[in-house]
Formats: C-alpha cells, sequence, structure tokens
C-alpha cells in the first residue's frame, strides 16, 4: 500500500500547533533579549547564517541552527521543536526562499528581529539557457536583473563582497536588540568585515590570470561568484542540485566545455558526484571539489573562509592560474 506524506503546509501547520502547545506548556516564553542566561536567543537557518550570528554576536549570543552539519539545507522539513525555537528567538537570520518551511515558520511566529539576508543583498537570477550561459550581473548593479525579496539564485554568500552586506545587517539588528552589547556587535562586525574583504582581493588577485575563465558545476551555485571574478559558470544543474537536465542541456555543456577550454567539472560535498563523474568521463575532463557552503561536515575543522579558500585553490587549478 503507498502511504502518501503530508505536504509540507500541512506538516509546518501541524509542527507550529506542538510548538505553540511545548510554549504554553512551559508558561511561555519571553520575548525579552536575554533571556537565557543573559545571552540573545538566536536561531540561524542554515551554515552561512549561523556563521555570520556566530562571528557577530561571540559570547553575547546562544545559537540554534535548524540545519545540522552535512545535511543539504533545500530539503529541511522542520520539527515541532524547531518551530517552538523559532517562535522563542530573540532574532531569526535566514535567507528567504531558500528552505520554504523557515519562510513559513518566520512568518507565522510574527517576529520583530527577523534577519533576511535578501534585504542586505538582493537577489539575481542566474537563469540557464540552451548555450550553456546564464543571466549574469555585476555586483554593482550595473547589468543582469536584480529582484527583492525571495526571487532568484539564493547563493549570496559565496561572492564575499555580498556576504559582507548580510553581516552589517546582522550587527546592526543585533545591536538594536541588545544595546548594552552593541559595541561588541559593532566590533566584531567590522572585524568579520575585514575578513571577507581581505578574502575578496585573494580571489581577484588570485583569478586575475587564468588560461580560461569557464569552469563546470554539477549545481549553480556559483553564479554571484562567477559573475564577481569575471569568471563564466556552465552547470549541469540549476540553482535545485537535485534537478535532472534535459538531453538538450547536456549537448549544451559539452560545446561549452569544448569550446571554452574547460579542464575540470566540480562536485560538492554533500551531494553525489555520480552525474559529474560521468559528464567528466565523457568529456575527458578532470573532477574536483567546489563548495557551495550550505552546510559543512566537520565544523570543527572547517569553517567559511578555509573552505572558501579551499574553492579558490581548486579554481586556480582547474583554469589554468599563474
Amino acid at each position: 500500500m503507498k502511504i502518501r506524506r503530508p505536504s509540507p503546509s500541512i506538516a509546518l501547520a501541524a509542527a507550529a500547533l506542538a510548538g505553540s502547545l511545548l510554549l504554553s506548556g512551559c508558561g511561555g516564553v519571553s520575548s525579552a533579549a536575554g533571556k537565557d542566561g543573559g545571552k540573545l536567543d538566536v536561531v540561524a537557518s542554515f551554515y552561512p547564517m549561523e556563521f555570520l550570528a556566530r562571528q557577530i554576536g561571540g559570547e553575547h549570543v546562544k545559537i540554534t541552527d535548524l540545519t545540522a552539519p552535512g545535511v543539504e539545507p533545500h530539503d529541511l522539513e522542520l520539527t515541532a521543536k524547531q518551530v517552538a525555537a523559532v517562535q522563542r528567538a530573540d532574532a531569526v537570520v535566514y535567507l528567504k526562499g531558500l528552505q520554504p518551511t523557515v519562510d513559513k515558520a518566520v512568518a507565522q511566529s510574527h517576529l520583530k528581529h527577523a534577519v533576511d539576508a535578501t534585504a542586505a543583498s538582493p537577489l539575481v537570477d542566474h537563469h540557464l539557457d540552451e548555450g550553456g550561459e546564464g543571466e549574469t550581473e555585476t555586483h554593482d548593479g550595473e547589468s543582469g536583473h536584480e529582484h527583492s525579496g525571495a526571487t532568484g539564485d539564493p547563493h549570496i554568500w559565496l561572492d564575499p563582497a555580498r556576504y559582507a552586506a548580510v553581516a552589517r545587517s546582522v550587527g546592526a539588528e543585533f545591536a538594536e536588540i541588545d544595546p548594552a552589547n552593541a559595541d561588541d556587535y559593532r566590533r566584531n562586525t567590522d572585524d568579520l568585515v575585514t575578513r571577507l574583504n581581505s578574502l575578496d582581493q585573494e580571489f581577484k588577485d588570485g583569478l586575475a590570470n587564468t588560461t580560461t575563465h569557464t569552469f563546470v558545476t554539477s549545481h549553480a551555485a556559483f553564479g554571484y561568484l562567477a559573475d564577481h571574478y569575471g569568471l563564466e559558470q556552465v552547470a549541469i544543474n540549476g540553482v535545485d542540485p537535485e534537478a535532472e537536465p534535459t538531453p538538450s542541456r547536456m549537448a549544451a555543456i559539452q560545446r561549452a566545455a569544448k569550446d571554452n577550454g574547460a579542464t575540470t567539472v566540480f562536485f560538492e560535498a554533500l551531494v553525489s558526484p555520480k552525474l559529474a563523474e560521468t559528464v567528466a568521463a565523457d568529456l575527458g575532463l578532470k573532477t574536483a571539489v567546489l563548495d557551495p557552503l550550505e552546510g559543512i561536515k566537520e565544523p570543527d575543522r572547517n569553517d567559511y573562509f578555509s573552505v572558501m579558500r579551499q574553492n579558490l585553490t581548486n579554481l586556480r587549478a582547474a583554469l589554468g592560474a599563474s
């Protein structure tokens, strides 16, 4: 007998009801900042948002990450406990449009302090076409199509300049919630932005002289990175890593790879490499990892900066950087 799973909306509604019962069973929780041992209770939707919150909040925050380490964030379904965590949080840091159940939980919670990363860095559509190219946009917004809200490619954190803009938004929100520690939040934000600016320069210098500007990837997560550093991403799949490419799409990828001297097909840590390996074998290319940083399997050993620097090393090798 086939068992039909409840829809995400029904599942979320049930989780919200259970979360409300959990809260009411505890007599309710004040929304005042610092209720958790003097620390801000912050919920982050997935790793890039958790990293910002932790770096900026420091010792003044207690963070709950809704997406466990090593878990692909696109398919997250919230439990009743997680919905309750969103409802009682002092602040939620999330990226609207990436995880629909998180968006709905935030909307239903009526939080005063919900930091949506897309408000600080509006999204861009990186469309795939049959020529293997996507819609592009420069960081200063002179070309391409910017959108407010949740329309477009969500992977803004892979451009350090855009990520820095989100960091400033998070820092400002924490300072507003907890004015007693506002100076620390501002200092931590400035330190993080300085590090992101340095990383940005490392990428600019490291990718300044390459024999090709084209790279092939299994997942169209690197549009912002490509835009910012003058590269061309040829993606097997769109922004959904689980989508299946059409035969015409595969033919376009093969043409683009050959015409532009691509040497490597990149795959990512949290998704099966089989498709990338198949394409690479057909074209006689190498494979390597280009990590979209949606989640980190070993956060005690790696962080945003170490993984991005490894991405830079792998890109330099694939693009023939001198």
